[in-house]
């Protein structure tokens, strides 16, 4: 996996694929169908419960085997195997990256260093589950004897965003005796509004750091903690209302924590994949240990898909390489994900952590700077909210947005025809984006409607759509633990994919440590406990702020 990574643009699969980009230059979509008619069949796959229509795409078949070309020119599936087989792929940190392993049934043997994980993984779901049960058949409770009734999961990034994504795309299978809140911002309001509508006595924290030194998550548990022992007046019952899921016991340990209520986590996961391990322990506490595994069954299934099927009919790769084609070749700098889904609400912003923190790289991984783009933007939310807002930009703007729409073929919730007027708008909003409306069908649409030839001509122009914006449907039969567990787990490799494609680790976050480290070194001064000589990191901007701060303080 350090071998020298080729200059990507210098690859003759590379040069193929501009060569290409050229051809399509003036060719619409429009055209690609209807020279095409099996056109949808071609371009359409299946996996561990999913299904892709990518169609809608800039795509002919010289495209399309050139995408894959480029692929093997970078060598993917031989640093699939070593992703998979738990090699050191996260180079700069000397770690393997084997969130794979996490929801890998426990007969498939992974070793790290010699060592059998799979059989720890397995030892810490049996733990979850015989902790779950307990909470869930109430022979666990808090100090008093009641019940729990509410989980805080207190955490920041991974340890936050996909056990709250999951959550919500599984209420439908929620036990109604368990709420589940997260607290991640270190604005005291989300904590202080947290904790205003629970109850001491029935509430049970976990704690999720990796490294228990997660400023935001250490602030606001101790702030949860303070408030526990403000209103139980008893310290001694932390113990039974507090959990951890970290790395360093010892921490968890000095915070409070019982050595019995802290859960695993290992090096070799990264916290945006973590999802999978103990970290998804409020998940499993609201939908219970049976869908959790079924979650872990419907990722390990596109797991197996992503390792045996062929380029050609991969999924994650195919989605992979179209946002290559579209990012390194057209220019498009961002992409949409758009579920119409109401359950499905968080999964931009997860999405948004797992590809932006994966492969916001600029060097590649000999630390040599990229001679072309790396990730792109990643943004969106539910539709059909969506479409009364930034539709309107991808529809007529100036700029090239690839979009992803998602959206079951059942609903878990059938009022009227309201599912089918959903699934109608998606479709509606994709044809749209590829078809368009030229200036001649604008001009015909208002002459139908008795408008005066002049009047036809001024604001035709308007209404002009131009089209050719590319994009993905995805299916499921239903949002289940399953599909869920499935489509997370597809982004995860699309990502893994484009990163490696782009040469870049996509394992590490070198750069969420600097803001992170520079805020430390301010937080003293805007205490009055240090002046600006002691940050060496000190501007006329900062030191303007922290002033404004000091006074509207009282400082």
């Amino acid at each position: 996996m350090t071998s020298p990574h080729p200059v990507l643009t210098s690859l003759p699969e590379w040069q193929a694929l501009a060569t290409c980009r050229e051809r399509l230059e003036n060719r619409s979509m429009r055209a690609l169908f209807a020279d095409d008619p099996d056109r949808s069949a071609r371009y359409f796959v299946e996996a561990a419960g999913l299904s892709l229509d990518y169609s809608r795409n800039r795509l002919t078949e010289e495209v399309h085997a050139g995408l894959m070309s480029l692929a093997r020119g970078c060598r993917l599936e031989e640093r699939r195997a070593a992703l998979l087989r738990g090699d050191r792929v996260n180079t700069t940190e000397n770690r393997p990256a084997l969130h794979t392993a996490l929801r890998s049934p426990g007969t498939d043997r992974v070793t790290v260093d010699g060592e059998n994980i799979s059989a720890e993984v397995e030892a810490t779901l049996a733990r979850m589950e015989s902790f779950v049960q307990e909470v869930r058949s109430q022979a666990r409770t808090g100090y008093t004897g009641k019940a729990f009734t509410d989980v805080v999961s207190i955490g920041i990034g991974g340890s936050f965003l996909g056990p709250r994504l999951v959550t919500e795309a599984l209420q439908p299978y929620q036990s109604p005796g368990i709420h589940c809140h997260y607290v991640a911002n270190i604005d005291g309001t989300e904590i202080c509004e947290t904790l205003a509508n629970i109850h001491p006595e029935t509430t049970l924290f976990l704690v999720q750091s990796k490294s228990f030194g997660t400023r935001e998550t250490l602030e606001n548990s101790r702030a949860a903690k303070d408030w526990f022992i403000e209103r139980t007046g008893n310290t001694q019952a932390v113990a039974s209302h507090f959990m951890a899921v970290t790395a360093n016991k010892t921490a968890a340990q000095e915070f409070g924590i019982a050595r019995d209520n802290i859960f695993p986590m290992w090096d070799w996961v990264g916290g945006r994949y973590s999802l999978w391990s103990a970290i998804g322990l409020p998940v499993a506490l609201s939908v219970g240990m049976d869908n959790f595994r079924a979650l872990l069954a419907g990722a390990h299934a596109m797991d197996t898909h992503f390792r045996d099927a062929p380029l050609e009919k991969n999924m994650p790769v195919i989605m992979a390489m179209l946002g290559i084609w579209y990012g390194n070749f057209w220019g498009a700098e961002t992409h949409a994900i758009l579920p119409y889904d109401q359950y499905l609400r968080s999964l931009p912003e997860h999405l948004q952590q797992l590809d932006m923190e994966s492969n916001g790289k600029r060097v590649n991984l000999q630390g040599l700077p990229l001679q072309h783009h790396s990730g792109p933007v990643i943004w969106g939310g539910v539709g059909v909210n969506g479409q009364h807002a930034y539709h309107q930009l991808i529809h007529q703007g100036t700029r090239l947005v690839p979009a992803d729409f998602i959206i079951p073929l059942q609903s878990h919730n059938p009022v009227a025809t309201h599912h089918a007027e959903l699934f109608a708008n998606c479709l509606g909003q994709s044809r749209a984006m590829m078809a368009g409306k030229t200036l001649d069908e604008a001009k015909a649409e208002l002459a139908a409607s008795g408008m005066a030839e002049a009047e036809i001509e001024r604001l035709a122009p308007h209404k002009v759509i131009p089209g050719n914006q590319p994009s993905n449907t995805l299916m499921m039969e239903k949002v289940t633990p399953e599909t869920v567990g499935a489509l997370i787990a597809l982004y995860e490799h699309r990502t893994f994919v484009q990163g490696t494609i782009w040469g870049v680790n996509s394992f590490d976050q070198w750069g969420v440590e600097l803001g992170k480290k520079l805020g430390e070194g301010i937080l003293p001064r805007l205490l009055g406990t240090a002046d600006a000589s002691a940050d060496n990191a000190s501007d006329s901007a900062t030191d303007h702020l922290i002033r404004l701060f000091r006074s509207a303080n009282g400082a």
